[in-house]
């Protein structure tokens, strides 16, 4: 019994958080988000999932597009994938030095994951339906060693 309850709990959760989603989806601007369609259509990318203003969504299926297409890769075939550790390195660097520090980058074939991310920092998108990318920004806070405690100084009494 306790169980069930605890089951029905973490889904009325997730329910919950669907809907804040869903939400933020629906208070994006309908123009834009009909743009990244096409884009994602043209580009043959699929959005799995994101958390993210359409104009850096649009900058990483971009980017991300430019590189598998790059004339330095070779050219793709059934036998030639683009190598996923590379194209996670620059995605990675180009998101960083274009909108701040503290992104990251999965890319592959076959992975799970379950981030924490800053708000507006995710995307998950598949291109080519066969390599899978994800991408997310966290907050960077300056870790400080702590002040080694002062010694007493002892202290004296006067009794008058």
């Amino acid at each position: 019994m306790e169980k069930a309850l605890k089951l029905k709990e973490k889904q009325s959760q997730g329910q919950g958080q669907a809907m804040q989603i869903f939400q933020k989806q629906q208070q994006r601007e309908p123009q834009d988000q009909i743009k990244l369609a096409a884009t994602a259509i043209t580009l043959n990318v699929r959005l799995r999932s994101s958390d993210m203003p359409a104009h850096m969504q649009n900058h990483a299926l971009h980017y991300t597009r430019s590189l598998i297409d790059s004339p330095l890769q070779p050219p793709p075939n059934p036998k030639t994938r683009p190598n996923p550790t590379h194209l996670a390195r620059a995605l990675k660097k180009e998101f960083d030095s274009v909108y701040g520090p503290a992104w990251h980058c999965v890319v592959g074939t076959s992975f799970g994951s379950f981030v924490t991310h800053s708000a507006g920092g995710f995307v998950y998108f598949s291109v080519d339906d066969s390599l899978s990318v994800l991408l997310f920004k966290t907050e960077v806070q300056l870790v400080t060693e702590p002040q080694p405690p002062q010694e007493a100084k002892p202290s004296t009494l006067s009794l008058c």
